[in-house]
């Protein structure tokens, strides 16, 4: 039996004071013995955490407990080791960066694409008037997407704005978006309906919540996660692998970080050639003289400094949640 859990959710609801709300937020994710990565913004949340399934059910219930992230919906996976080293919550412009001159035309409290629960997702991508619509960036879609899926080549989110001029002839079409854990669909539907298009709709819970009630069925090669754990299979009906290695080209789902800390690529790289090349992306790289210590997972973090943090009682984790 997995030792933890590691929790991915999101909550678009204004917030207050969202600078010292997350703030109060890290304290009250320490005090728990969590570990992860929280964005808090005036629009919302949007969070992975990791930890104890005892710590992670007192976050669930705290954060359920303030009424204005009642409906947030956890995607939960049991793992066998943390997802992260260490726990960070900060506070940005956006809890997904949209890339608008003006986030504010869009809001998914009042305008998104409809709705498909995995199963109903899954009866609809193949019918002739659909296409689908990946709204992530390239290297999450290289290493796994859905069958015949419209893919963008963007390298951050905040340019799909952009890129909606090139779907102009997709007008007319049903569109169903999808995205990790429906956080980018949200908006990306939203600007999609704000341009024009009429029939717009999104896979709710994203790829996380398809693989665990629809299989994953015809979700090729793995999905891309903002952990430890890099990717992660999601289809268990008809699995696959379609990314291949940068340097030699056979097949391989193990995407890394160039161990030259200057070029930091994210790319996919077999065993083989990451140890031939000490998880560098080329031969230049490998002669850096600030190459990073290559250990097998091409994935670099720098190690927190241990904390001793006092024990908080349940009444004083409220005040954290809810300032």
């Amino acid at each position: 039996m997995a030792q933890y859990q590691t929790l991915l959710y999101y909550c678009y609801s204004p917030i207050e004071n969202a600078e010292q709300f997350a703030d109060n937020h890290l304290a009250f994710c320490k005090s728990l013995g969590l570990v992860g990565r929280i964005i808090v913004a005036d629009e919302g949340l949007n969070g992975t955490v990791s930890g104890t399934p005892e710590a992670c059910k007192a976050y669930m219930e705290a954060v359920h407990a303030d009424p204005r992230f009642a409906k947030t919906e956890f995607k939960i996976d049991n793992v066998d080791e943390l997802s992260f080293i260490k726990m960070h919550c900060r506070y940005k412009e956006e809890i997904v960066h949209s890339g608008l001159r003006d986030p504010k035309i869009i809001d998914p409290n009042k305008q998104t694409g409809k709705h498909l629960e995995p199963q109903e997702f899954m009866q609809m991508k193949d019918e002739e008037d659909v296409v689908i619509l990946d709204v992530r960036s390239n290297y999450e879609h290289n290493v796994g997407r859905f069958k015949n899926a419209v893919t963008l080549d963007i390298d951050n989110f905040r340019e799909f704005p952009e890129k909606v001029k090139e779907l102009e002839h997709l007008k007319g079409k049903k569109i169903l978006t999808y995205c990790t854990g429906g956080i980018k669909c949200e908006k990306a539907s939203a600007l999609l309906l704000k341009e024009g298009f009429e029939d717009v709709y999104q896979l709710h819970g994203g790829i996380i919540k398809y693989g665990k009630e629809a299989g994953g069925k015809d979700f090729e090669g793995e999905c891309y996660v903002f952990d430890n754990r890099v990717t992660v299979p999601v289809n268990s009906v008809n699995p696959s692998i379609v990314s291949t290695c940068k340097n030699c080209g056979t097949v391989t789902a193990k995407m890394i970080n160039c161990a030259n800390p200057v070029c930091n690529e994210h790319f996919t790289q077999c065993d083989e050639c990451g140890w031939k090349l000490d998880g560098c992306c080329s031969d230049a790289c490998k002669e850096s003289p600030n190459k990073r210590e290559y250990d097998g997972t091409g994935y670099y973090v720098k190690i927190p400094q241990p904390v001793n943090l006092d024990k908080i009682s349940k009444r004083k984790h409220k005040k954290f949640i809810k300032n």
